[in-house]
């Protein structure tokens, strides 16, 4: 019988992109921070989209580097009710999972050290990333959160976000046009259509789209797409993390 692996004994692979096939001395990556607040759309980063998002990156030649804050998640919900948990979870800790280890704390991250930014969605992002999910409106932003998004901004360089994750650029940026989707339920189809009258009463201007589409501020360099905001095939929500995705590196100008 095999040995059991141990834990201790595994080289840690991270997500290398396709820098090393798409750089030349002439056309340099593209350096993109993808922002993570979890691991699980429940109480964290929505696993797909941040699966998409790193696929397109690494599609697209990107030098990838991958941050989560260094907080307890607000709660831990097992999955598979649906239910909250009474155990307690580490923000930067869960997010690894999705990094294969290869993370930095978000304190660490600096504008002036990449061209664009993407915070994928997931519960997380409203409840570890801000208070979004208890406070609504008059929610607040973490710290470092609002730092690089507003620094990004100064910089003026490409941002990105999906799903819910809008609602931190329409706390931080003022006037941002920004999506999450429709503003009817349509039947059900869209079941979190409410979000975009709290995106303008945080000071944002919400611009309905479907799942496979895209919003580009230009202006501000926000580039926002539903993903699960809606109900759609994963396919569509896919795609349209592709667009977003695309859109941000074209965007940084390399």
């Amino acid at each position: 019988m095999a040995a059991a692996l141990s834990v201790r004994g595994f080289r840690r692979l991270p997500l290398l992109g396709a820098r090393a096939l798409h750089t030349t001395p002439g056309n340099p990556a593209p350096k993109v921070a993808v922002v993570l607040s979890g691991c699980g759309v429940y109480d964290g980063t929505e696993i797909h989209e941040a699966s998409a998002i790193l696929v397109h990156l690494s599609r697209a030649g990107a030098d990838v580097k991958l941050f989560a804050p260094d907080i307890p998640q607000m709660h831990v919900i097992d999955h598979s009710k649906g239910e909250a948990s009474q155990e307690s979870r580490n923000v930067l800790v869960e997010s690894a999972r999705i990094a294969r280890g290869d993370i930095t704390a978000l304190s660490q991250l600096k504008a002036q050290n990449h061209d664009a930014v993407i915070f994928p969605g997931g519960f997380g992002a409203a409840k570890n990333l801000s208070s979004f999910a208890v406070d609504g409106e008059s929610c607040s932003v973490l710290g470092d959160v609002q730092r690089v998004l507003q620094d990004f901004r100064q910089e003026k360089k490409p941002i990105g976000l999906c799903c819910i994750a809008p609602v931190l650029a329409a706390k931080v940026i003022p006037g941002v046009e920004v999506t999450v989707g429709q503003e009817e339920e349509q039947g059900g189809k869209w079941p979190y259509a409410g979000t975009a009258k709290a995106i303008q009463a945080l000071g944002g201007k919400h611009r309905p789209k479907e799942v496979h589409e895209i919003h580009v501020d230009r202006t501000c360099r926000v580039v926002t797409t539903p993903a699960f905001m809606g109900h759609a095939p994963l396919h569509t929500i896919f795609d349209g993390i592709g667009a977003m995705v695309s859109t941000v590196i074209k965007l940084t100008e390399k």
